[in-house]
């Protein structure tokens, strides 16, 4: 979050508080429960989502659902960690509609990646695709998740 965006007051997190629940909620209906008009509220919504405070408003869609019912932890690490190298493997990564989530992070991997995928057939094409095609992955480690326990992208709002 860019250092000249003004901290968001108690009406801002009550809004993002009932957004992260339910996102479809009526402008109307969040303005009753934080003690402001519609318009109030529609102002302050398009302020955060002008700023990346709101980054995105999507459907969260159960992946067994749509035929896709294996999440796949993956440990990625790299031959070298040269700048021009680490940016190559995160464009990669981010292209890969299979990949839902990529962490640059620290310690032994150089990324984890969450990928989801219909069957182990298509997890090994993928790890062509992105592993053993790759001059630049030196090792990578899979974990295959047994179940789905927790799954969200909900913030900890202060309050």
């Amino acid at each position: 979050m860019p250092e000249s965006l003004p901290p968001l007051d108690s009406f801002d997190l009550a809004i993002l508080a009932i957004l992260q629940r339910d996102n479809a909620t009526p402008q109307r209906l969040i303005g009753e429960a934080v003690n402001l008009s519609a318009p109030a509220v529609q102002r302050r919504i398009k302020r955060m989502e002008q700023s990346g405070v709101i980054a995105g408003n999507v459907a969260i869609v159960e992946p067994a659902a749509v035929g896709q019912p294996i999440t796949i932890f993956v440990e990625v690490e790299l031959e070298s960690e040269r700048a021009e190298l680490i940016d190559a493997a995160k464009r990669q990564f981010s292209a890969a509609p299979e990949v839902q989530q990529c962490y640059y992070v620290t310690g032994e991997a150089d990324f984890i990646l969450v990928i989801t995928v219909a069957d182990m057939g298509a997890y090994e094409a993928l790890t062509r695709k992105l592993f053993f095609d790759s001059n630049n992955v030196r090792k990578f480690r899979t974990f295959v998740a047994m179940d789905r326990v927790k799954v969200g992208l909900t913030v900890p709002l202060p309050g």
